[in-house]
């Protein structure tokens, strides 16, 4: 089997930290702190995660409106 080198594991962390970005950005817009991305890298809580952000009151939405 052939293992990943260096070049390939640092495209992997530049891609996955690419990734990452937009949701930092899309979590901070619902009022919430970034470090709430952490989550997304936990077995099942990553699941209640995204159901507790889509169906709880956004406190950015609660400010503008």
């Amino acid at each position: 089997m052939h293992s990943m080198g260096l070049w390939a594991w640092l495209l992997v962390i530049v891609v996955s930290l690419a990734m990452l970005y937009p949701y930092v950005r899309i979590i901070r817009r619902t009022g919430h702190s970034g470090w709430w991305l952490i989550t997304m890298f936990v077995p099942i809580l990553n699941v209640i995660m995204l159901w507790v952000f889509a169906f709880v009151k956004w406190p950015a939405v609660d400010r503008t409106a």
